[in-house]
């Protein structure tokens, strides 16, 4: 993205505005501040203005870090459908594996010399033409779910072929 002139936009959780090094770096960095929890689109609204604009915004549709042991993908938050469909893009899926271990929200985490991070993508999701309705939470519900289905896949496989000796048991 970079060699394309496209420097993504993350969208982050408030909090992470107010701390030491990160609240002038992200700022500059063009990041977008999420106030989780609260109702405020304002989140969304500027993400769909940069989307409009040509620029990549990146969504972790479950809100925060996963949780879950497994390193499977939880439920996810409705935001990203319906930015989808308040632009009318596609819904690009991305996942990484291999991260958990260094990145993580508490406890030893590792940092292993050469440690492989795989990413993959899979083909667009078509949101827009999904049939739903900016104004139907059912069928923005339904759609997330599919979406979250799609990472879920791709984790899966990602997954399944990580080399044996870099999983916490290898």
């Amino acid at each position: 993205m970079l060699r394309a002139g496209r420097r993504p936009r993350f969208l982050a959780k408030e909090e992470l505005f107010r701390a030491p090094l990160l609240r002038w770096a992200l700022p500059g960095l063009r990041q977008i501040p999420v106030r989780r929890g609260t109702g405020d689109t304002s989140a969304l609204d500027l993400a769909a203005v940069a989307l409009r604009s040509g620029e990549v915004v990146v969504i972790y549709p479950e809100g925060t870090v996963t949780r879950r042991e497994d390193g499977m993908p939880m439920e996810g938050k409705t935001g990203v459908v319906r930015l989808s469909l308040a632009t009318g893009l596609p819904v690009i899926p991305m996942v990484s594996w291999g991260s958990t271990p260094v990145w993580q929200k508490s406890g030893r985490g590792s940092l292993r010399p050469r440690r492989p991070v795989w990413v993959t993508a899979a083909p667009a999701i078509d949101v827009p033409g999904s049939g739903a309705d900016a104004e139907d939470v059912d069928a923005i519900k339904r759609v997330t779910a599919e979406v979250m289905d799609r990472l879920t896949d791709l984790v899966v496989d990602l997954r399944a072929r990580y080399p044996e000796r870099w999983t916490p048991d290898g």
